[in-house]
């Protein structure tokens, strides 16, 4: 008994040694890290000025407390920002993350903390006010043209000799006779080879006579378009899938397969089209309730990306998330130069290792995927409790969710959290396998999984 109850206090006291450690590495490790993105601001924007001959806009600036000319006017109260656009014939309101432009580094954390507790001292008048943030106008007015530091491959921009306005699909089946159709929707810095290099080749010979399956590269990733004008928002990214796939192939009813960050837009799909879905598939939903109270875009920024260097997969996120400039520099790194990290992956492993996975990581750019981090997992988190509901409460469809067991990207918690807002959800949890191996490895089995669903929605 006392050797049982020692091992538990010898594990509680490791356990928050540990914890104490990762805290103070963390701190020390992202302060350097926030002094590394301020210089490489300024050492970008000399390298812009040089080569573009025009200094690129960055959020490093804080929101502008004045009114910028043009069109385009960033509305900010309250975490909750909406970009008004005015043009001849419309007014739109576009949602974007104010974690964009606010994402305060430790140091400024403590400034902050410091001030504050000075002027509690002191009376002030709190006032409601328009911000405008000029790096978002600048971009809105299409003043950024694509960067030197983008790769400039016939892959990456393959888009731009098709004189279509459209995502790249990949489809294969039927095209005109087919019963059904299903959609696959990837995750962040992923693309459509992510299913057809898998899944495709795995299914039945009923499957492929009978269905007609629509592999998407989504809005600014694989071989779609990346426009350097846009904010990739979740209006631009769904109502993209809807004219390249819905629309382009005269989809009425359909099922939907989605990975990682494409759950997110695969429900705002639903919630626009409820009487279409025939059966909906999860894999790995970031979904993380908002406690009351919590601004909800930087509530999930920090639960997505908590600023510590373990786990390793916390670290990237972070990464990724906080900084602007740093995340560039591993696209000038990794992303432009990945023909030359394929070649060297090919010669060191004498061929005997598929690429496709790098080359779906690589083959975005930074733009396209800072702004889809920030307004697609970071910017939807006020509204994902009313999409869940109303998947529960319009939609009769099934709902199967696939988690890993080993996701250190989203936890399994989150998919627990979506069986709760939807009760007749279904959670299944692979054993041994993470955010990819839930796939890729798995593919036969997955995609005989997929089969059974689609073939009980036929009987619903």
């Amino acid at each position: 008994m006392d050797v049982k109850l020692n091992t538990i206090r010898l594990v509680l006291v490791l356990s928050l040694a540990g914890e104490i450690l990762n805290n103070a590495v963390s701190f020390a490790v992202f302060c350097v890290l926030d002094f590394v993105d301020f210089i490489l601001c300024f050492v970008y924007k000399i390298i812009d000025f040089w080569i573009e001959s025009q200094w690129k806009p960055c959020y490093c600036s804080s929101a502008k407390q004045h009114i910028i000319e043009g069109d385009n006017i960033l509305v900010s109260e309250e975490c909750e920002s909406k970009i008004v656009c005015l043009t001849s014939t419309n007014l739109q309101l576009e949602d974007i993350s104010d974690t964009l432009y606010s994402r305060p580094s430790i140091v400024a954390q403590l400034s902050k903390f410091i001030i504050n507790d000075l002027n509690k001292t002191k009376k002030t008048t709190v006032t409601s006010t328009f911000t405008i943030d000029s790096t978002i106008v600048e971009v809105l007015r299409g003043n950024v043209v694509p960067r030197w530091s983008d790769c400039d491959c016939k892959i990456c921009n393959s888009w731009t000799s098709s004189s279509k306005d459209t995502l790249f699909v990949k489809a294969e089946g039927p095209k005109d006779k087919a019963r059904e159709d299903v959609l696959f929707i990837h995750g962040f810095i992923s693309s459509s080879v992510f299913w057809t290099e898998t899944l495709f080749p795995n299914f039945s010979t009923t499957v492929k006579s009978t269905y007609r399956l629509l592999a998407v590269d989504i809005l600014g990733f694989g071989r779609s378009p990346k426009p350097t004008d846009s904010l990739y928002t979740l209006r631009e990214h769904v109502e993209m899938i809807e004219k390249s796939v819905l629309e382009a192939y005269q989809v009425k009813s359909f099922h939907i397969v989605a990975h990682s960050l494409g759950c997110i837009l695969a429900l705002a799909i639903a919630v626009k089209q409820p009487g279409s879905i025939k059966s909906l598939t999860l894999l790995a939903p970031p979904y993380f309730p908002v406690p009351k109270g919590e601004p909800a875009t930087q509530y999930i920024m920090r639960r997505i990306a908590p600023r510590r260097v373990w786990p390793v997969m916390a670290f990237g996120a972070s990464i990724a998330c906080w900084y602007e400039h740093i995340s560039r520099t591993f696209c000038l790194v990794i992303c432009k130069n990945h023909r030359f990290w394929e070649f060297i992956t090919k010669f060191i492993t004498r061929n005997r290792i598929r690429t496709y996975l790098l080359e779906s990581f690589c083959c975005h750019t930074h733009n396209a995927a800072w702004h889809t981090l920030h307004n697609i997992i970071c910017g939807t988190a006020g509204k994902l409790d009313s999409y869940l509901d109303t998947v529960c409460n319009r939609l009769k469809c099934e709902v199967t969710i696939f988690h890993g067991g080993d996701d250190e990207v989203i936890p399994v918690e989150c998919s627990y959290n979506v069986q709760r807002r939807i009760p007749r959800a279904q959670v299944k949890v692979i054993e041994n396998k993470d955010h990819i191996s839930i796939v890729v490895g798995r593919q036969k089995a997955f995609a005989k999984e997929l089969e059974k669903i689609w073939k009980r929605s036929k009987c619903d």
